[in-house]
């Protein structure tokens, strides 16, 4: 089996790191292909980067010339781009801040996502209404801290259990990682916490595993249904 995770920025170093966490929760006999879009936002942080990055995923997978893959992962927490993605590709599609989510119900009532900056809240709590799950999420807290700013391990460290403590306040029994650069952390955090982790890179590698070996993938009626063929111009030199 061979999944693609596409990173949401242009950051090859945190494409890196997601792809070591993804290789990490893959079962044996799965490849994990990173891949970083050529244009777009060094780091997603906002409704413009999110839109911005979202054109630029889709562009990466149109033009996409590796090897087949069976499935992709969306490495975006709260980032768009999820539904066009499922109406262009053919194999299953998991977007990692529904399938963090997802999991997180099943350990708990009520879950929580701390996050990076604040101003990501609206974007992480409408992706959690538009997959269903956004009644069980107490609450989604920011660390203060940007996208490029989690290689400080023991800043971001710090940062995420002071948010974990404002979460499970707010009836959290369960975190989720609001953010694939935080990928890694839950190892780290869990057992300080005393409360399940999830990661949505891994939460959304295993799904992807499931589908495939399940044999399901996008529904083609109605949502989901193949693009409208008609003339498209994806900007100056695009194919």
């Amino acid at each position: 089996m061979r999944i693609v995770v596409t990173n949401c920025n242009t950051t090859q170093e945190m494409t890196e790191e997601i792809v070591r966490g993804a290789r990490a929760a893959a079962g044996p006999g799965t490849t994990v292909i990173g891949l970083t879009p050529s244009w777009g936002p060094e780091s997603a942080e906002g409704w413009l980067d999110s839109y911005l990055s979202a054109a630029a995923v889709i562009d990466l997978l149109r033009t996409y010339e590796g090897p087949p893959y069976d499935a992709v992962v969306m490495a975006g927490f709260g980032e768009h781009g999820r539904e066009g993605v499922r109406e262009l590709v053919d194999v299953p599609v998991v977007d990692i801040t529904e399938a963090a989510a997802h999991l997180a119900c099943l350990l708990g009532r009520r879950y929580g996502v701390v996050t990076t900056l604040e101003r990501s809240r609206g974007q992480i709590e409408d992706s959690l209404e538009l997959a269903g799950v956004g009644r069980n999420c107490a609450a989604v807290i920011g660390t203060g801290l940007g996208v490029l700013d989690l290689g400080d391990d023991e800043r971001t460290e710090t940062a995420f259990l002071a948010a974990a403590e404002r979460a499970r306040e707010a009836g959290a029994e369960v975190l989720v990682l609001g953010c694939a650069g935080m990928t890694g952390l839950q190892r780290v955090v869990g057992e300080k916490l005393g409360l399940p982790v999830v990661d949505g890179v891994g939460a959304a590698v295993k799904l992807a595993e499931s589908l495939v070996t399940l044999g399901l993938t996008t529904s083609r009626t109605g949502s989901y249904a193949k693009p409208v063929p008609k003339r498209r111009l994806w900007g100056p030199g695009a194919g």
